[in-house]
C-alpha cells in the first residue's frame, strides 16, 4: 500500500492535516446523521409480531443458533416491526450463519403478504442461495424464483410477470433485478449480499429501490470494532463473531507447488469421500491443468469451471459438483464468494502470491464448513523468490487460521478497505493521512457532538511529556519490528491502571523481565494515566528542574500542597501566576528515579482530590 507520510511532532504541518481531516469527518458525521434523521421521518411498513408459522419455520433450523446469531435475528425482526424502514448491516465471518438471519426476515415478510428480493453479486451465488432458500422453505407455500443470465428468456419473462402480479414471493438474482423491466406488486424486504461488490450505477439504482422498503445488507468484509463504535447510532449494525458449534479451523499451509503435494492432497480428500477446489487463475490454462490432474490421479473425476463459459454449461458443472458427481473442480476465483458445498474440504491454490489477502481469506472460507477438518494449500512456483509484500500476505493468512480471524486480518489488510466501503473513497484518503485509529476517534467525537452527547473522549487532551528519560522497546527485549509496533500501539490505547497492569503482566509472560527502556515506557504510561485524572497539561524538564503545568479547573486543593511540602522539603515550589504550576527539583534524585518521584507526587494529589 501507500507509505504513510511522517510529520514532525508538535509541527504546524501535522496540526493542519489533523484540522483538515477533522473538518471532513464532521461533514461525514453530519451526512450520516441527516440520513438517519430522514429515515426516522419516513413511514414504512410495520410488520406484525411473529406468527405460529414463523415459530415453526425457525424450529426447523437443523443447527443450534449461536448467541450472536439469535441477537442479530432479534434485532432484524424488531426493526421490521417498527414503522421506520429497516436499514441494517449484518457483519459476520464466512460461514457464521448470516443467511439464516436473512431467511427468517424473509419468512416474516411473506407471512404479511409482502414480496422479498435477494440481490447477490454473482450468478453462481444466486443459484446457491436459490437452493438454500428452496431447501429451508420446503413444506411452506412459498414461491421462489431466480433471475440471472443462466435462466432461459421464457422463464425470465414468467418470473417478471409473477413479480408484477404478486404470484412470486421471493426472487433471488444478480444486478438483473435492477433492470428497468422489473416491477414488484408489493416489495417488503430487500436483502443485499456483499453490497460493496456492486458498481456505482447499480448502487444508485439500489438507492431508488430501497427508499421505503426494509433493507438487510450482509457482508463478510470485516468492519473494525473501532469504526463500528464510531458509527454507533448513525448506522444500525449487527455483528456475528461466534463460530458455529463443532467447527474446526482450516489447516493452512504455504509451500512450494509440487506433484507430490498435489497427489497426496487429492488422494487424502478422495479417500474420505470428499471433494476438492483447485484454483488456477488463468482461464486459458484450465483445461491443460485439468488433464495434468487426471494424469496424476486417474481415479479422480475432474471438471473445469470459470465465468467465461456458456451459461448452461457452467450451471451444469456447478450442479454436478454440488451433487457430488465431480471430485475435483479446476476453477478460477469464481468460487471466491458465497459458495457453500459442505463436502468440499480441500483447497489448492496455485500462485497464491499473486492474490490479495482478502481474496485468499475468502477462498479459504469455501472449505471447512462442517465438522470435518479441512485443508488449504497456498502454493507458489518452485525456486520462486517471493517479494516481501507477498511473503507477509501469505504469512498473515497462516497466522490467522482461528475462527473470526477475518476481524483480525482487518488489522493487516482490510481495515482501511472495510472502512472505505462504508464511508466512500474520499474518506479513504483522509484516513490514510492521519491513521485509522485517530480517524475513528475524530469520527466518534463528531457524531457525539452533533447528537448533543458529552463524550468523555472529547475531553481527553494530549499530555506533553518532555523528560530526559530513555523510554523505548530495544532489540534486546523484542526484535521483531511488527511486534514492537503492536506493543507501542497497545500502550498508546491504555487508559486505566488495570489495563496497564494486564499489559505489563502479558509482556513479562511473553518476553521476560522488561529491559530498562521498556520499564521506563511502562512507568511513563502510568504517569500519563495519573496526569489525566489531575488535568495536567505538561511535564517539562530543564536545568535540573521539572515543571508540572496544570490546565484550568484541575481538581487540586491547598491542603494537598501542604502535605507535599512536608513530604518533600526544599524539593518543590508552587506558582499560580500563569496557571497552576509545581516545580520539582531533581537534586539528589537518581537518573531512573525521577519518574518514580513524579508518580509519588501525583498519587498524593489524587488522594487528596478524592477526599474533597
Amino acid at each position: 500500500g501507500r507509505k504513510p507520510r511522517l510529520h514532525k511532532l508538535g509541527g504546524s504541518e501535522w496540526t493542519k492535516v489533523k484540522a483538515r481531516v477533522k473538518a471532513s469527518v464532521q461533514e461525514v458525521a453530519r451526512e450520516l446523521l441527516n440520513l438517519y434523521a430522514a429515515r426516522e421521518t419516513i413511514k414504512g411498513h410495520s410488520f406484525p409480531q411473529d406468527t405460529p408459522w414463523q415459530r415453526e419455520f425457525e424450529a426447523s433450523f437443523p443447527y443450534k443458533e449461536t448467541k450472536d446469531q439469535l441477537q442479530a435475528i432479534e434485532e432484524a425482526k424488531k426493526d421490521m416491526e417498527n414503522q421506520r424502514p429497516m436499514d441494517r448491516l449484518l457483519v459476520g465471518d464466512v460461514g457464521y450463519g448470516k443467511t439464516e438471519v436473512a431467511l427468517r426476515a424473509a419468512f416474516k415478510a411473506i407471512m404479511d403478504n409482502k414480496q422479498v428480493a435477494v440481490l447477490v453479486p454473482t450468478t453462481i451465488l444466486a443459484s446457491q442461495h436459490y437452493q438454500t432458500f428452496k431447501g429451508r422453505f420446503d413444506g411452506f407455500p412459498v414461491k421462489i424464483k431466480v433471475l440471472n443470465r443462466l435462466v432461459k428468456t421464457k422463464d425470465q419473462k414468467e418470473t417478471i410477470q409473477g413479480l408484477k402480479s404478486g404470484s412470486v414471493d421471493i426472487v433471488i438474482g444478480t444486478h438483473r433485478l435492477l433492470s428497468g423491466d422489473i416491477a414488484f406488486k408489493d416489495l417488503g424486504l430487500l436483502v443485499v449480499d456483499e453490497e460493496q461488490r456492486f458498481g456505482v450505477t447499480h448502487k444508485e439504482k439500489l438507492k431508488r429501490l430501497r427508499q421505503d422498503v426494509d433493507v438487510l445488507t450482509l457482508t463478510a468484509t470485516p468492519i473494525p470494532r473501532t469504526l463500528h463504535m464510531a458509527l454507533a447510532g448513525a448506522r444500525d449494525m449487527s455483528v456475528i463473531d461466534t463460530p458455529p458449534e463443532n467447527r474446526y479451523p482450516v489447516q493452512t499451509y504455504v509451500l512450494e507447488h509440487s506433484r507430490e503435494l498435489v497427489i497426496e492432497a487429492l488422494r487424502r480428500e478422495l479417500n474420505r469421500g470428499g471433494q476438492v477446489y483447485y484454483v488456477h487463475n488463468r482461464v486459458n490454462g484450465l483445461e491443460r491443468r485439468a488433464r495434468d490432474l487426471n494424469d496424476l490421479v486417474p481415479e479422480a473425476r475432474v471438471a473445469v469451471g470459470h465465468g467465461q463459459m456458456p451459461a448452461g454449461e457452467l450451471e451444469k458443472v456447478m450442479m454436478d459438483f454440488t451433487a457430488g458427481e465431480i471430485d475435483v473442480l479446476v476453477c478460477t476465483t469464481i468460487v471466491e464468494n458465497g459458495l457453500d458445498i459442505p463436502n468440499v474440504n480441500t483447497l489448492i491454490v496455485e500462485e497464491a502470491h499473486k492474490f490479495g489477502l482478502s481474496q485468499l481469506y475468502q477462498l479459504r472460507g469455501r472449505v471447512g464448513r462442517t465438522n470435518r477438518i479441512a485443508y488449504a494449500y497456498f502454493t507458489y512456483g518452485r525456486d520462486r523468490i517471493l517479494n516481501p509484500t507477498a511473503e507477509k500476505r501469505l504469512n498473515a493468512i497462516v497466522e490467522f487460521t482461528e475462527f473470526g480471524s477475518g476481524f483480525k486480518l482487518a488489522m493487516r489488510d482490510l481495515e482501511i478497505r472495510g472502512a472505505g466501503n462504508l464511508l466512500g473513497q474520499e474518506q479513504h484518503g483522509h484516513m490514510l493521512a492521519v491513521g485509522f485509529d485517530l480517524y475513528c476517534k475524530l469520527l466518534e467525537n463528531a457524531v457525539s457532538q452533533l447528537k448533543g452527547e458529552e463524550k468523555e473522549v472529547e475531553r481527553k487532551e494530549e499530555i506533553d511529556i518532555d523528560l530526559r528519560v530513555s523510554a523505548y522497546i530495544g532489540d534486546e527485549y523484542i526484535q521483531e519490528p511488527t511486534l514492537k509496533f503492536e506493543i507501542y500501539h497497545r500502550l498508546g490505547g491504555v487508559e486505566t491502571m488495570d489495563q496497564l497492569e494486564d499489559l505489563a503482566e502479558e509482556l513479562r509472560d511473553r518476553f521476560g523481565k522488561p529491559s530498562q527502556g521498556m520499564k521506563n515506557l511502562l512507568d511513563l504510561t502510568e504517569l500519563k494515566i495519573l496526569a489525566r485524572g489531575l488535568n495536567i497539561k505538561s511535564f517539562k524538564e530543564n536545568n535540573g528542574e521539572i515543571k508540572i503545568k496544570f490546565r484550568e479547573g484541575a481538581p487540586v486543593n491547598g491542603e494537598a500542597f501542604v502535605i507535599l511540602a512536608e513530604a518533600y522539603p526544599r524539593k518543590l515550589s508552587f506558582s499560580s501566576v500563569d496557571g497552576l504550576e509545581i516545580t520539582v527539583s531533581k537534586r539528589g534524585a537518581a537518573k531512573d528515579g525521577q519518574i518514580k518521584l513524579l508518580t509519588e507526587i501525583l498519587n498524593i494529589l489524587l488522594e487528596q482530590s478524592n477526599k474533597k
